[in-house]
């Protein structure tokens, strides 16, 4: 036997691992990833078996594309946990290639958090964001709580029609100063977007600095701190700090000047605010300990309530199952997130996305000009 494929044998065996995932972790690490010969390679996942095979999978096509990868396992991570010291440490080789494949999270870092890396006048509070953000000497993908049948489905789609959608979609966002959605559901909020400019995940991670997640297909914008105002109905899905959940009982959060002031609904609700009180609490918590530096506990605790991103699902093949990575790509969607923005001025222990079917998602230029996304959950084409 091949001792590339002896060493994950009885892994596949176990998980009856297919030609099919074989083939979508080639099209990650060839048409997604464009791994090169000698190139390293480093997979974090862990000993769980759907993003194990995965990972193995991934691993045995970076080794066909010439790449030199090396897998680690650590436990399960959660939103508030840190990662292991032995994963960190793996960052000091400067890897040209990150895939996490992870049951819930990669880890916070907890050196970069109490002591943030700097570069070029910006701080990182993780060493991947360091590398990946900042120096860009890495490129990456990040498939939390990823399961086989679905990056089998969602990762082999068209990715040139994926890139243009995606950069449709952004040239909407960058031109406008404003937003406003409404749904069936009863979602209707206002954001600014002064001096914002919005992202793409469209699948092609072939130059350092860029990254994303498999399955690919958003684009997304933080809002301006304080803006975001009205009702948000949360009817798809929602992520905690440990796990997601489809919504039976739509969650109503009302918003004023970028927070939300109150949560209404049934068992999905008391669950999102049960973890948005826990990253209050442990933010204080890790400001006593010194984890945070001083002052800095307040902050993170206030931004658990913040609107930190609106994002707009753009991936034909994902659908809404109660795994957010996929459900926020899903067409027909939207996603809007609680807590740590991506503009990294709105620091927090989470970021939470919660799923709004159907929406009709309206811009707004300066002049007052309006344009249309979406609408009643379709996209309008030409988008570009």
């Amino acid at each position: 036997m091949d001792k590339k494929f002896s060493k994950f044998a009885a892994l596949k065996a176990l998980t009856g691992a297919s030609e099919a995932l074989h083939a979508a972790a080639r099209i990650a690490i060839t048409s997604c990833l464009k791994v090169k010969p000698g190139e390293q390679v480093i997979i974090v996942s862990n000993p769980e078996t759907e993003v194990a095979a995965i990972a193995a999978a991934l691993y045995d096509a970076s080794l066909d594309a010439g790449g030199l990868p090396v897998l680690l396992f650590q436990p399960v991570k959660t939103q508030m946990d840190f990662a292991e010291l032995g994963v960190l440490a793996a960052f000091s080789a400067h890897p040209e290639v990150f895939i996490s494949l992870s049951a819930e999270k990669l880890g916070k870092d907890k050196k970069g958090i109490t002591t943030p890396y700097t570069y070029q006048g910006v701080n990182y509070d993780h060493i991947f964001h360091l590398q990946l953000y900042g120096e860009k000497t890495c490129r990456a993908f990040w498939s939390p709580a990823t399961t086989i049948e679905s990056f089998i489905r969602t990762v082999p789609i068209d990715y040139a029609l994926l890139k243009r959608r995606c950069a449709g979609v952004k040239a909407a966002l960058d031109a406008a100063v404003s937003i406003h959605i409404t749904a069936p559901g009863g979602t209707d909020i206002r954001c600014s977007l002064r001096g914002r400019k919005a992202r793409s995940d469209d699948g092609d991670f072939s130059e350092g600095g860029s990254g994303g997640n498999l399955p690919a297909g958003e684009t997304f914008i933080s809002p301006e701190n304080g803006t975001a105002q009205g009702l948000i109905v949360f009817d798809g899905s929602i992520s905690l700090h440990d796990r997601d959940l489809l919504i039976r009982d739509p969650i109503r959060c009302t918003l004023e000047q970028g927070f939300i002031t109150a949560i209404q609904g049934g068992a999905e609700a008391a669950a999102l605010g049960a973890t948005i009180r826990l990253a209050e609490t442990n933010a204080r918590d890790y400001e006593n300990a010194g984890t945070l530096p001083k002052g800095a506990g307040e902050i993170y605790a206030r931004n658990a309530r913040n609107i930190g991103e609106i994002g707009i699902g753009l991936n034909p093949a994902a659908r809404i199952d109660g795994h957010m990575l996929e459900d926020e790509k899903a067409f027909h969607t939207c996603h809007v997130a609680v807590g740590l923005n991506y503009d990294d001025d709105a620091p927090c222990l989470i970021h939470l996305d919660g799923l709004v079917k159907n929406p009709t998602i309206r811009v707004y230029a300066e002049d007052g000009t309006e344009r249309i996304i979406e609408q009643d959950g379709n996209l309008v084409e030409p988008i570009g």
